[in-house]
């Protein structure tokens, strides 16, 4: 066992609601604390001497000036495995063209499978891996991470396989999702009821046989697909086991109501969600899943975040990391601005990323720290956690530990 601290503060997260809005004098804050790994998990938590005497015989780690401990961060929806870049996007977007003419032009969402289809898999395993290790010394230390990029079965296979790879080249724990879903391929010959049930009868039986995911996730919009024809794919889906994610209500409403009916997970993006919607959510299991980085990349309005909490949803923010819509990929910066714009407490903002983002990934061993859970923690070189918020991503976590293992010091 190893005892670390003393912790000028440290904020477990624990004690709180999954659901609804959230005061920071809710927030438990524990001073002069420490924390006691046995192996993987986490053995206590207590006032550092007290500890220190009672478990006499723990490796101790005594730590040189004042920092704050947190939850490691959970980023619950990115795109990280991908191929090229979508820099011309984002210039004719600036200009003035909007996410659904540039993808109708051949840019968009398209434009990067052809690039993904072109890249080999150890080259998406190498950029994957690339990522998640700038993400983890960001203080992420579980990453979302989505297929889709290739859109056919081969090419989600690769992808998917790719990931599963890269999670064995990172620190931080890499949780895959298959998105075949996410567009109707342009070289496809069939229709889009055609295209999800081969992808449904081929794909997802080699997806459970190979354990490359649990998740299947389906973008509803426009572009992409109809409440109609997603929902006989979600069953399949759900007859076989996995869990059910959804983009939804980017642009127009109607996926958020597809992911309560289908008992989905999440239901994320939501920017366009109305009262209707919100209630809907609200009085629902689905964790709502803010994704700022794709309204500051499209440059639209933010998901009602505040009005989400107040009607009593869950709430959680993930960084939407992706080529296109998304390409910053910094989770604390993101969830610093929407809790201004948005005006969210430090504690919902923090909950967003931490226990909140677990539930949106259905793990229940992570996000708080008490007696049990994975040893993931962050430490900030500061007596006030109120600090990490206030500096809006610019102040970044100084040592992350994974497993109870230090997996990154910036002074080393």
């Amino acid at each position: 066992m190893q005892l670390i601290g003393p912790f000028k503060q440290l904020i477990p997260m624990s004690g709180l609601s999954i659901k609804g809005a959230i005061s920071d004098d809710d927030l438990l804050v524990f001073e002069d604390a420490g924390l006691l790994i046995d192996g993987a998990h986490i053995k206590a938590i207590g006032k550092f001497d007290e500890l220190k005497v009672t478990y006499d015989h723990a490796e101790i780690h005594v730590l040189k000036g004042d920092h704050t401990c947190l939850p490691g961060f959970i980023d619950s929806h990115t795109h990280i495995c991908f191929g090229g870049s979508r820099a011309t996007d984002y210039a004719l977007r600036n200009s003035g063209k909007t996410y659904l003419e540039i993808a109708k032009a051949g840019g968009g969402i398209w434009d990067t499978v052809t690039q993904t289809r072109k890249a080999s898999q150890e080259q998406l395993v190498k950029k994957t891996t690339k990522l998640a290790n700038r993400h983890m010394k960001n203080g992420v230390t579980t990453l979302e991470v989505k297929s889709g990029y290739g859109l056919s079965v081969s090419e989600e296979l690769k992808m998917l396989r790719a990931i599963q790879e890269a999670n064995r080249g990172t620190s931080t724990d890499l949780i895959s999702t298959c998105l075949a879903a996410h567009m109707l391929p342009k070289d496809y010959q069939g229709d889009a009821t055609e295209y999800l049930m081969e992808i449904a009868d081929t794909l997802f039986p080699i997806l459970q046989q190979e354990e490359l995911t649990h998740r299947i996730d389906a973008f509803i919009e426009d572009s992409a697909f109809s409440e109609e024809e997603i929902r006989p794919y979600f069953q399949r889906a759900t007859d076989m086991g996995f869990d059910i994610t959804v983009h939804a209500d980017q642009f127009s409403t109607g996926g958020s109501a597809v992911a309560v009916a289908c008992g989905a997970i999440s239901a994320d993006h939501l920017e366009a969600s109305t009262p209707t919607e919100i209630a809907l959510l609200a009085q629902s299991d689905v964790i709502a899943t803010a994704l700022p980085g794709a309204s500051l990349g499209l440059g639209c309005s933010f998901t009602p975040a505040r009005k989400i909490l107040d009607a009593g949803g869950a709430l959680a923010i993930a960084s939407d990391h992706n080529p296109g819509s998304a390409p910053m990929g910094d989770l604390l910066t993101q969830a610093a601005i929407l809790g201004a714009f948005e005006k969210l407490s430090n504690a919902e903002v923090l909950a967003g990323i931490t226990f909140r983002a677990a539930a949106a990934l259905n793990l229940t061993d992570r996000g708080q720290l008490k007696e049990g859970a994975l040893a993931d923690f962050i430490l900030f070189h500061t007596s006030d956690y109120k600090e990490i918020l206030y500096n809006q991503g610019n102040f970044k976590p100084c040592v992350v530990f994974k497993k109870g293992v230090k997996v990154f010091d910036k002074h080393q």
